[in-house]
């Protein structure tokens, strides 16, 4: 799966990526739309990673759906 996809299934996404990163809160969840930027930024925010770690948590996450 790609990160296309996985926008265009946003709503169905939303509860994989709150059982991956589950600090973030379900409005958290909603303002990113399924923006990848957008959800890296609050991974990055919310657990304290750096860029690099945070895009490839998104990118591990894509790879196991």
């Amino acid at each position: 799966m790609n990160w296309d996809q996985v926008q265009g299934k946003w709503k169905e996404m939303k509860g994989n990526v709150q059982s991956k990163w589950g600090e973030l809160s379900d409005d958290e969840v909603d303002e990113v739309q399924g923006d990848r930027t957008a959800l890296e930024g609050k991974i990055q925010h919310k657990y304290g990673k750096t860029k690099e770690q945070a895009k490839r948590e998104v990118d591990e996450f894509i790879d196991s759906l």
